[in-house]
């Protein structure tokens, strides 16, 4: 995770300085529910309400981070229809991106509610449930995004199915979440 170490050394600390409830997802979230991949971004979800943004950009830039001039603004992209703000830390010759999906909608939240204490490396984090992580790569629905869906459901056996087919079925994704589930099974 080398490069990747740097950003949850630095932003995991930060967001537990400013006391804003966060949770690791994305390829990192992978690595401890599933089978280990190569990522090159960190993704976070955090209930970081829009009016501390500033205050966030300034600690981390502080700590090396580059913000796009359009965040700095007050713009916030939306992912999977997620509102998302982004940093960047250059690292040697390259730079790392770090997604912050803002926690302002109910199944959010329940991501924050649900998260679980897991061991990085040699850091404790909070990081999104198996759950979570499966319903977060469903909205995402990239082709990768199923294989590390797959990935996780094979590793981690029985989880939560009727969690699972709630926010599915409110989060749209509900024959997408059938299908891997039916997949996993014929494995």
């Amino acid at each position: 995770m080398n490069d990747l170490s740097h950003v949850l050394r630095d932003l995991v600390p930060l967001f537990e300085r400013l006391e804003v409830p966060y949770a690791v997802m994305g390829g990192i979230a992978v690595r401890a529910y599933g089978i280990p991949r190569p990522t090159y971004d960190v993704d976070f979800t955090a209930a970081l309400p829009r009016e501390r943004l500033a205050d966030f950009y300034t600690e981390a830039e502080e700590l090396g981070y580059t913000v796009p001039e359009p965040y700095k603004t007050g713009w916030v992209d939306r992912v999977a229809n997620m509102p998302v703000v982004k940093v960047r830390l250059h690292v040697e010759d390259r730079g790392i991106d770090v997604d912050v999906f803002l926690a302002e909608s109910p199944f959010q939240q329940q991501v924050l509610e649900r998260r679980r204490r897991e061991q990085v490396g040699d850091r404790a984090m909070w990081m999104v449930s198996p759950e979570d992580l499966i319903l977060l790569k469903l909205l995402a629905r990239r082709p990768r995004d199923l294989a590390d869906i797959g990935d996780v459901l094979f590793t981690q056996g029985q989880l939560d199915e009727d969690y699972l087919r709630q926010w599915a079925e409110q989060l749209g994704v509900l024959d997408e979440l059938e299908k891997v589930l039916a997949s996993s099974e014929r494995a």
